[in-house]
């Protein structure tokens, strides 16, 4: 299974694809999965397991992203990690983990507080395969403003 563990409790990667993998992603933990690629839809695979799936279908064509695409997914996110039995671990992914996976990872790590350098720096120090392109990383930082972010004491990895 392709994936790499940001934190504790978020994690980034390439797709699912089968049921051994979904299985794999259970035991490890995995409560929550943000899918953002649009070729393939995990939530038939996920039926049979304690796990709550976003398909969150993301075209990986270099265009710029509306903060509309980030706050499903952000939410789900956060719903997820601010549960207060802290057992819940969130898997986003997309068929290769090197762009629209990564950039949902860290529009969610944004709006958990983390400097927008401290946290590109960790997910590419983490998987080093991550192709931060210049206009996802633009639509992340419109997303935050919209959201109402703003940059404090940057967090420690």
């Amino acid at each position: 299974m392709d994936i790499t563990w940001l934190t504790d409790r978020l994690a980034v990667g390439g797709g699912i694809w089968n049921d051994q993998n979904m299985a794999d992603l259970i035991r490890l933990g995995v409560t929550h999965i943000i899918n953002m690629q649009i070729e393939f839809d995990d939530r038939p695979l996920a039926k049979p397991y304690p796990v709550a799936v976003l398909h969150n279908p993301t075209d990986d064509d270099f265009q710029p992203k509306p903060p509309e695409l980030f706050q499903p997914a952000v939410e789900f996110a956060l719903e997820a990690i601010n549960n207060g039995d802290n057992d819940s671990k969130v898997f986003i992914h997309c068929a290769a983990g090197v762009h629209r996976a990564p950039m949902m990872a860290l529009a969610v790590m944004r709006v958990l507080g983390w400097s927008l350098d401290d946290a590109r720096k960790l997910i590419q120090k983490r998987r080093n395969v991550v192709d931060f392109a210049d206009v996802y990383v633009e639509s992340v930082e419109e997303f935050v403003r919209t959201y109402g972010v703003r940059d404090e004491e940057p967090k420690s990895s």
